[in-house]
């Protein structure tokens, strides 16, 4: 463990950080290539998946290119991948859009990777339940697999049953990983 032989994948739900990271912090200015840095732990990176829904241009232009910038920062991280789903709107602005396709390619890509035996280690940070599937998949398979989550030991306790290892994101681990 952290001796760098170790192959690490990290599995990103980009609409899952941005939101807590707003709500525990009250800022989104991560810089993610120091937060996988942190998230590696001397391990050897193999890749990072980052994941999300692209806003409409149309329906809003100034968070369209706060997040085209954001994106093209993701792209300069070496070993990055962003992999991109699309937001709906539908009735809007009386509604707020809804993520399409997102967490499907997140576990696909998980579980695929893992079956292509690209990594040990899998770790995935998000805070959704409806990943618990998936990474029973990926352990079944024989690979490890780590959740790193915000908040208190209640929240997404389905994901923190499943992992076999949990890492807490908050203000003392985030420490150097700001912008």
């Amino acid at each position: 463990m952290g001796d760098g032989t170790e192959r690490v994948m990290i599995f990103i739900d980009g609409s899952n950080l941005y939101h807590s990271l707003k709500g525990f912090f009250k800022r989104t200015d991560i810089d993610i290539g120091k937060l996988c840095n942190r998230l590696l732990n001397k391990r050897r990176m193999v890749r990072i998946y980052y994941y999300n829904a692209k806003v409409g241009l149309k329906q809003e232009p100034e968070r369209y290119r706060d997040q085209q910038a954001f994106f093209a920062g993701v792209n300069t991280i070496p070993y990055s991948e962003l992999r991109l789903g699309r937001l709906v709107y539908h009735n809007w602005p009386n509604s707020p859009p809804y993520e399409k396709g997102v967490d499907i390619q997140l576990a696909t890509d998980m579980i695929t990777h893992s079956f292509k035996n690209n990594y040990d280690v899998a770790v995935l940070v998000a805070g959704d339940n409806d990943f618990v599937g998936a990474l029973q998949s990926v352990k079944d398979n024989g690979k490890h697999v780590e959740v790193a989550l915000f908040g208190k030991e209640r929240t997404s306790y389905r994901l923190r049953m499943v992992a076999d290892k949990v890492i807490t994101i908050n203000s003392q681990f985030l420490k150097g990983c700001w912008k």
